[in-house]
């Protein structure tokens, strides 16, 4: 392993390690006689805990069995249920400084209640796959798109925790929705040691007119991407690797995540694949970043994913700081129409606070004149 991801690993390791130290003293001091189990109990049980999740990662990034998958989802969940823990116990600290000892304890006692039941929702929400709506109006979109449906796919993330279960599920609301074309900007793939022909075997029965298309996404290029496309492929969808093909009269183009996150190199590989002047042209880009470049070479829809709106809150808030109203939903930049999905997967721990799955369909309209 490379020197500078294993200092991150280590840095990440050590965060968890004082971060799980933090919550465990809190709730020794707070509860105080309250604390219903022994603090021995309680630290080495945070120790454990602390220590469970890069190894968990670092197993699903090498071997694919049911023992891996196990241990990943037991430890991504709780490393949900901690970052809610952790703000309780962060609140309970200020209450503190105005109560006695007795109140404090019932305080943090009903915050940490309270974080539990928001873990569990999280879970649940997470689960609970919305459908969204948007009309989009292009310029020089063909008469025989006027009408047309897509659907619009992001981060799905196959892997340990949506496994051969949720592709089917994806599979059939995707035929029930009928598109006639399908976009996946990225992140089909978690990143982790999987079979990837089994995971996406219930997509080869798709029947999708125009096809389905696929540009990589960050996890897509963490984990070893030649074998992901060869999955990809074998289900019958096409991967766009800085290529752009011509759908109809439409072009649609697709750029590797690794090209898109340096301006020059973006620039330099939409300019390989400019679309005509007269020509309609959509992008598949994993981030909704770069958007000036994109703007500048002739893109009229830019397809993202990523953000996954945060996810769980309070990063949800970061992620609005980070990548502002392209965070999600349908959006102008200038001339040009980015579309955000907040995805329909999850990375880490399986849940959504303050955020929604969803699969978004495109009802696409030539842009009427001024």
């Amino acid at each position: 392993m490379k020197l500078w991801p294993l200092l991150g690993i280590v840095l990440m390791q050590i965060f968890l390690l004082l971060a799980h130290g933090f919550v465990c003293h809190s709730w020794i001091v707070l509860l105080g006689s309250h604390l219903p189990v022994s603090a021995w109990a309680l630290h080495t049980a945070m120790i454990v805990l602390a220590l469970s999740f890069i190894p968990a990662t670092l197993l699903a990034f090498r071997m694919d069995n049911g023992v891996v998958r196990a241990f990943y989802v037991v430890a991504a969940s709780w490393l949900g249920f901690f970052n809610f823990f952790f703000w309780a116990v962060c609140v309970a600290w200020i209450f503190s400084a105005f109560v006695g000892p007795e109140a404090a304890a019932r305080i943090c006692g009903g915050l940490t209640a309270a974080a539990f039941l928001v873990g569990v929702y999280g879970l649940v929400n997470a689960r609970w796959i919305r459908q969204r709506a948007y009309l989009v109006r292009l310029p020089h979109l063909p008469e025989s798109w006027r009408g047309r449906r897509a659907v619009l796919l992001s981060d799905v993330h196959l892997g340990p925790i949506n496994g051969l279960g949720f592709s089917r599920r994806l599979a059939r609301k995707i035929a029930a929705l009928e598109p006639e074309i399908v976009f996946l900007p990225g992140d089909l793939f978690d990143g982790g040691a999987v079979d990837g022909e089994r995971l996406l075997a219930p997509w080869r029965a798709l029947r999708v007119p125009l096809g389905i298309y696929f540009s990589t996404g960050n996890h897509d290029e963490f984990g070893e991407l030649s074998a992901y496309r060869r999955a990809i492929e074998s289900a019958g969808i096409r991967v766009l690797h800085n290529e752009s093909v011509e759908v109809d009269g439409v072009a649609v183009l697709g750029v590797a995540y690794a090209d898109s996150t340096s301006p020059l190199h973006l620039q330099h590989a939409l300019e390989r694949m400019r679309p005509r002047a007269d020509q309609a042209a959509i992008l598949l880009n994993h981030v909704p970043h770069r958007l000036p470049v994109v703007a500048g070479s002739g893109i009229h829809l830019q397809l993202s994913g990523h953000t996954h709106g945060g996810q769980i809150a309070p990063f949800t808030w970061l992620t609005r700081r980070v990548f502002g109203r392209f965070t999600s939903g349908l959006q102008r930049f200038g001339t040009m129409t980015v579309c955000t999905s907040t995805g329909v997967g999850v990375w880490g721990p399986p849940m959504r606070v303050g955020s929604a799955s969803e699969i978004v369909m495109l009802r696409f309209e030539p842009e009427e004149p001024e």
